[in-house]
């Protein structure tokens, strides 16, 4: 598996990283797994809160070389890399405020004597992370690792070397101990392998359903925790009453987000009968219009695929769509010429028999529906492999609390683009994974919530 920077605008190769060897990684282990049982990661914590404090600082301080490394390595649109190096820093600080309160002591009420649970680190965690979010998901598993005292060592994609490699600079200026966070460049053998050592006791991945089938077996075959998430087909479902105006501006956007390599973006746009005619055209105009190019140019609106693999991929999925029967409203190929460019896509006639109804298509492909009823709206969502996240447009605010309560995802918005927050849970159900990053429930995924109780006397 080779390491390298390719500019997915000009598909130019910039630099080619070695990978690690089998020594490396022993080495990355022994020493991760010596912090472990230091008095860093099992005493106070002040220690490590610091650590993030200034790394939130280390961040904003370069906060514009940040982004513009980000959208040279993947290609995504420079004011989305800000806003990712923004949010990166402000998970750091929300950890460095809120870890202590989230790790205290908490008391049961018990019969049989005083008891209360305390949260302990649990050891070495290994982290496999995916190249859309190529700061952010390293820090949504970095800082509440280190916070409760879990070294990391972290198998980033391929496609993002830089990314990776900056991250560690990073946190490494941030005071952190050797140990506490590595990065490495190997191959998914070596990731088994990690998995399987007995100083490794958990693995926090990201990426596509194949790769987290392939690591939740690895761990549960060695018994280790595990948590994953694994991509969506999200709904974005437009009522009869929704704003339509408001509805189809963030449905453009959600669709087109890092050129619709995001998990949680809309993906199957649900509308009711009443209104499907008009979102439909408007929505159509809209996509049909946008400005695509150099994602660095701050009036690009949709920026390349992350890589020619990516182009080859979507290619495929949707002229399987059509050889199965969907009709294609809008776009529908690769652009021409040296980038991962592809057009803004709109299919409709999607059935359940066909391939893409069940598919996530990462990128910029959208898929129409028209229902009669609430009831259908939540059936046809419902009626996925997939259960990530959600969104619903809907003037009565009770009709749509109503509606997304029905919906089997991890998340649901309401009259919104998914966003994300430090103080939000991420995570989904069904192929989409298991386990939550972020909030206080991310930093209790991998921590020992041990039991203490002192009997009555």
């Amino acid at each position: 598996m080779a390491y390298q920077t390719i500019n997915p605008t000009t598909n130019e190769l910039l630099k080619t990283y070695a990978n690690h060897t089998d020594a490396d990684i022993e080495a990355a282990l022994d020493t991760a797994h010596k912090l472990y049982k230091s008095q860093w990661s099992k005493g106070p914590i002040q220690p490590r809160l610091q650590v993030l404090e200034r790394l939130a600082d280390l961040i904003d301080a370069r906060k514009e070389e940040l982004a513009r490394i980000a959208t040279v390595e993947m290609g995504k649109l420079i004011s989305d890399a800000r806003d990712e190096v923004w949010i990166i820093a402000e998970i750091a600080r929300y950890y460095a405020r809120n870890a202590e309160k989230f790790l205290a002591p908490s008391k049961i009420d018990s019969q049989l004597g005083e008891a209360w649970v305390e949260n302990h680190p649990i050891g070495v965690l290994l982290a496999v992370e995916p190249w859309n979010f190529p700061y952010y998901q390293l820090m949504r598993v970095f800082a509440p690792a280190i916070a409760a005292g879990n070294p990391v060592v972290a198998k980033h994609a391929s496609i993002v070397p830089h990314c990776a490699s900056v991250f560690e600079e990073l946190v490494n200026e941030a005071g952190a101990p050797k140990g506490a966070w590595k990065n490495l460049f190997i191959t998914s053998t070596q990731v088994a392998n990690i998995i399987a050592d007995e100083r490794v006791q958990g693995a926090a991945m990201t990426g596509s359903e194949g790769a987290g089938s392939a690591i939740a077996a690895q761990a549960g075959k060695y018994l280790k925790k595990s948590t994953l998430e694994m991509g969506g087909n999200d709904v974005f479902v437009v009522l009869d009453d929704a704003d339509l105006e408001k509805a189809v501006e963030i449905g453009v956007f959600s669709r087109l987000h890092i050129s619709g390599q995001e998990c949680i973006c809309a993906k199957r746009f649900v509308l009711h009968e009443n209104i499907a005619d008009e979102f439909l055209a408007r929505f159509t105009t809209a996509m049909a219009t946008v400005t695509i190019g150099d994602p660095l140019d701050e009036s690009t609106k949709l920026g390349p695929l992350s890589s020619a693999e990516a182009v080859k991929g979507l290619s495929k999925q949707v002229e399987r769509a059509l050889q199965n029967g969907a009709t294609l409203h809008l776009g529908g190929k690769a652009i021409a010429g040296k980038g991962n460019f592809f057009e803004p896509t709109i299919l409709t006639d999607v059935t359940r028999d066909n391939p893409a109804y069940f598919e996530e298509f990462f990128g910029p492909v959208a898929q129409i529906y028209v229902v009669k009823s609430d009831d259908e709206a939540v059936e046809l969502a419902n009626d996925s492999r997939y259960g990530l996240a959600g969104a619903v447009f809907s003037q009565n605010i009770e009709r749509a609390k109503s509606l997304a309560s029905r919906i089997e995802t991890g998340a649901v918005w309401i009259n919104t683009f998914a966003s994300t927050a430090p103080e939000l849970p991420f995570g989904g159900v069904k192929r989409s994974g298991y386990g939550r990053e972020l909030s206080e429930l991310g930093i209790k995924e991998f921590v020992n919530q041990k039991l203490v109780l002192v009997a009555k006397s």
